[in-house]
Parts: C-alpha cells; structure tokens; sequence
C-alpha cells in the first residue's frame, strides 16, 4: 500500500509513464518469481541502462521494459531497436563481469506494459539474444 502511494506521488510530480511502467513490470516479476537486484542499472560512463536486472532461479534476466499508454501504434516491444539492443549486451557484459556470473546463465527479457485499465503486461523470455 506505501509502496503504491509513493508511486502515485512519483507520477503526479513527473508524469512520467515510463516510469510507472516500470513499476508495474517490477511488481509484476516479483509476483511471479524473480528476484529483483537492480533497477535502472546505468554503466559507469552512462552511454547505456538496463531498466531491471533480476534472477529467475539460476537465470540472470537483463530487462527491458517498454511502456506506452495505448497499442494504437503498435506493441511496444516495436520500440526495441539494434543500438538498445547493443546496449542491453554491454550492460549484460558489466553486470557479469563485476558480479562474477557466466555469461551462459544470462537471458535478455523484454516485458512490455500497455497502461490500460487494467494495465496489460506481457513477459518475453529471451527476446533479445546474447
């Protein structure tokens, strides 16, 4: 319920649907099993971010997340091109090698929010290959 509330005043001050679907997306994992251990994860030189980093069992997830108020455009998992997709394998790259997890235990998700009411999330496995 806090958590909720903080959410709500988070979007109220910025607006920001990105960022309320990434709550959502990070609500949804944690429902459905994956420990999430990082959120906005942001290389040292700032050139690329991944939206959440979480374990699924003995999975590494690198996660994209991909908001849009409706689909009339399109899904969002559209919006995903080859520069984020780059950018998605550095951070995988640092991520793994200042943690010390191999690189075959590392999947890139996408999860994509559509801010309906209710709001419809959708988790790809392994959508992006490493």
């Amino acid at each position: 319920m806090i958590g909720r509330v903080l959410d709500a005043l988070r979007y109220a001050k910025h607006g920001n649907a990105g960022r309320r679907g990434e709550d959502l997306a990070h609500r949804f994992l944690r429902r459905n099993g994956y420990t999430i251990v990082a959120r906005n994860y942001r290389l040292a030189s700032g050139a690329a971010e991944a939206d959440l980093i979480a374990w699924e069992g003995k999975t590494l997830a690198i996660i994209e997340v991909k908001s849009r108020e409706t689909a009339e455009y399109g899904p969002p998992e559209r919006a995903i091109g080859e520069e984020k997709h780059r950018h998605l394998l550095r951070v995988a790259r640092e991520y793994c090698r200042k943690s010390g997890v191999d690189w075959q235990d590392v999947r890139l998700d996408v999860v994509t929010v559509i801010l309906a009411d209710p709001p419809k999330i959708t988790l790809f496995r392994g959508a992006l290959s490493t």
